[in-house]
């Protein structure tokens, strides 16, 4: 008997957790339609799973954000390093701009009656409110009160500094590595934590689904399918207008065909494996043997952008922050889309670049404007869809942002690789 549930459970687990989830979305779908409001018989397994986002999102964004933040040694931000992190800053806000205007022109949610959880009700922060908010009295504090928007500022600062240590006070680099290297070990301790509350998920999604579903209706559908189209469009006009336009024939005045030449093989992994850093092998090989990316350049954008570039998750959380708010019928005002933009630029740059880690981060935006995690429940099912047009979106940035670097600082044969063809 114990060899046949080992048997049975090691199928299971063969089967990729993308597709299991999906299964799960559309089973408890289809248990909320038939039976309706009695499957709120498994709303605790739909809580529990919500529960243990939340326990992840602190943590994450302390180790990840520090992991990234080691590689901004003094000695790379110079002319190379600030112009590739300030190119990235620069195109991650465009792309949350671009979400919410696409957002609040196409209005995915509206229509939707969903009660599955209780906005919080709050007045809509002032302007000053929320720079001001930025800043901890108290980082701990700001930590164990999921205050994410000082937890950020402070991790930032604090690695910063750790950076600054490490080069001017020799004697203690050993410490400041052995400091950095604590927390990129809690990193994948983290992402080893992600991957089981992920594995859960499968239930969780499956409750979720059958009490939202058995209380709303299959109405909701509809809503899912004009959010992944909200975050298509706004990922087109990101690449074509940021990157395409901008970047590539703007600011360095090379050929946009000839990039997506050398950058289609980096995309399409991308797409595939829903993982920037997973696709960071194919990414170098694109910028050195096709875009003929120098290493002193793509060695350190490209890493870099693997971690804190991400674009494509500050579209899609913007965008699916407006969809919760039209869904429970709250629409944000201006400043708290203001305060959604700040946040979904800064806690992109915290969004691991491994599979699911983007709906872990949609808890963070969602709690700071006040809006029910229930709707988490919802995404998941069109997560991998999501994930995988943003993780394309992210990795055509990272190389954008290397051509462009590259360009600047004579690094990059225009005689040679897609360039000649």
């Amino acid at each position: 008997m114990a060899s046949l549930i080992g048997s049975l459970w090691r199928r299971y687990r063969s089967v990729p957790l993308i597709y299991r989830i999906a299964a799960a979305f559309l089973l408890g779908s289809l248990a909320g339609a038939v039976f309706g409001e009695r499957m709120t018989v498994v709303e605790p397994f739909g809580d529990l799973f919500l529960r243990l986002l939340n326990m992840l999102v602190v943590p994450i964004i302390v180790f990840t954000l520090l992991t990234g933040i080691r590689q901004l040694s003094p000695a790379k931000l110079g002319r190379i390093g600030g112009a590739t992190v300030g190119l990235y800053a620069v195109t991650t806000t465009l792309a949350g701009l671009i979400g919410l205007a696409v957002a609040n022109l196409l209005q995915p949610g509206r229509g939707v009656e969903f009660t599955g959880g209780e906005p919080q009700s709050q007045a809509p922060p002032s302007l000053t409110e929320v720079v001001l908010g930025i800043v901890p009295n108290n980082p701990v504090a700001a930590m164990a009160e999921g205050n994410l928007l000082a937890t950020v500022f402070f991790v930032i600062v604090f690695g910063v500094a750790l950076t600054y240590v490490r080069a001017q006070q020799p004697e203690l680099e050993g410490r400041v590595d052995g400091v950095f290297g604590a927390f990129e070990t809690g990193a994948e301790a983290m992402f080893v934590v992600v991957r089981g509350v992920l594995e859960y998920g499968v239930v969780g999604v499956f409750a979720l689904m059958a009490v939202g579903i058995g209380t709303e209706g299959v109405g909701v559908f509809s809503s899912l399918g004009a959010l992944v189209l909200a975050v298509g469009v706004a990922v087109v006009v990101h690449i074509a207008f940021t990157y395409l336009f901008v970047l590539m024939r703007v600011v360095a005045g090379v050929s946009p065909v000839a990039f997506l030449r050398g950058a289609k093989d980096a995309m399409l992994t991308a797409f595939a494996t829903r993982s920037s850093s997973g696709t960071l092998p194919v990414t170098m090989t694109n910028a050195e043997e096709d875009l003929r990316i120098e290493e002193r350049v793509y060695s350190f954008a490209l890493p870099v952008g693997a971690t804190a570039n991400m674009d494509g998750a500050a579209i899609r959380q913007a965008i699916t922050v407006m969809f919760a708010a039209n869904a429970v019928g709250q629409p944000l005002a201006l400043t708290e889309q203001l305060l959604v933009l700040v946040v979904a630029v800064l806690i992109s740059i915290g969004t691991a670049g491994v599979p699911g880690a983007g709906l872990v981060m949609l808890t963070v935006v969602l709690s700071q404007v006040g809006l029910p995690l229930a709707v988490v429940g919802f995404v998941a099912g069109v997560d991998p869809i999501l994930g995988r047009i943003a993780t394309m979106n992210n990795v055509t940035g990272d190389l954008a942002v290397a051509t462009v670097v590259g360009k600047w600082n004579d690094a990059i044969d225009l005689t040679d690789g897609v360039w000649a063809r």
